[in-house]
């Protein structure tokens, strides 16, 4: 009886060794694995988002609802259970989560997949999984996809504050959206930064300002970045960024004081780069204004050539706005000579490079 079971011992130690040794994959040795490991990224807004997972193959089989029954919890890949890790709080399909590394696991189904955010990140697969664990579930509708013989986790859609994270494999399509505050993360971490070395540079301080005052949130905030920018290096930059704040406030009379002080310090390119940005905005008269106010200041340079083409083409006048582009063009910088030129073939033809 005991060299029966002896023998048996033998027989599956073998048979597990040459399983081992057959997928060339080891417990104890760095070896190649049949399901090879894959790291993933992507950075939304200042948030970081990385998958850790390993790529199993299809190999000819029928995976989900087969493989991968519907209605039991999978590990969304092989080996190790794969991770997902989020550098701030974010929501995923509305819900909130809060940052941090989570074991992603999924629950297959024929059209709704559950996805699972777990506290626990070093399992071996979903064996180990415990419900009382989670940290949060999601429900999400899989679709059909084209071919991925490998697992795959892509990134779809990105955007300043979301983007679609998407598990695609056989042809089967299980996307998930995650979303971040984006401005509220930034102002919080320019907090941080500011506390620092960068809190006594002018640079830093305008640009955190900015940035406050193009993404509307915290005015009275950046304003106190800009006035403390102001008082290390008074500054075209830093004067017309205060100026944007102070409208924001509705404090017109205090924006155009300031203003006038940025327009004049600011040199012919600085001027002019303010009065295109203008231009996009839809404030055609206001740049308008300023070219004028260049031209006056700085009446012998090509840059405020090209801002009298400008004003000659907003009047119709095609001759007189050819004739300053070529001046423009003869005066420009090798950078810069290529894209005059093309303005000038484009006034040859009639266009209005003012669009």
């Amino acid at each position: 009886m005991r060299r029966n079971v002896s023998l048996a011992t033998f027989f599956l130690v073998a048979l597990f060794a040459g399983i081992l040794r057959c997928q060339a994959q080891s417990a104890l040795l760095d070896l190649p694995r049949d399901s090879q490991r894959a790291q993933v990224s992507q950075r939304i807004g200042i948030t970081e988002i990385k998958i850790l997972y390993h790529r199993p193959l299809v190999k000819a089989r029928k995976i989900f609802g087969g493989l991968e029954p519907y209605g039991k919890v999978w590990r969304a890949g092989a080996n190790e259970n794969t991770t997902i890790e989020f550098t701030d709080p974010v929501t995923v399909e509305g819900k909130s989560l809060a940052k941090g590394v989570y074991g992603l696991h999924m629950i297959p189904g024929e059209s709704e997949w559950t996805i699972i955010f777990s506290k626990n990140t070093s399992s071996w697969g979903s064996f180990s999984y415990n419900q009382a664990e989670d940290a949060l579930r999601v429900s999400v509708k899989s679709h059909p996809d084209e071919m991925h013989e490998a697992l795959t986790f892509d990134f779809d859609d990105p955007k300043s504050d979301a983007v679609t994270v998407v598990m695609r494999w056989e042809k089967v399509a299980v996307p998930f959206k995650v979303e971040v505050n984006t401005p509220e993360i930034v102002a919080a971490s320019l907090r941080d930064q500011l506390r620092g070395r960068s809190g006594f540079e002018w640079q830093a301080l305008e640009e955190a300002a900015n940035y406050l005052a193009d993404a509307k949130v915290y005015p009275e905030e950046a304003l106190k970045d800009a006035d403390r920018s102001i008082g290390i290096e008074e500054r075209f930059e830093n004067l017309i960024t205060k100026a944007r704040i102070l409208d924001a406030l509705n404090r017109k009379d205090e924006a155009a004081t300031v203003r006038n002080k940025a327009l004049e310090k600011g040199t012919a390119i600085q001027l002019h780069i303010y009065g295109r940005q203008l231009m996009q905005q839809g404030k055609r008269d206001d740049a308008f204004a300023i070219f004028r106010a260049n031209i006056k200041k700085y009446p012998d340079s090509w840059i405020t050539h090209n801002e009298a083409a400008r004003l000659a083409v907003a009047q119709g006048n095609f001759d007189q706005a050819i004739k300053e582009m070529k001046l423009a063009a003869a005066g420009a910088d090798p950078q810069n000579k290529p894209g005059i030129e093309g303005l000038v073939r484009r006034l040859e033809n009639k266009e209005d490079i003012n669009k």
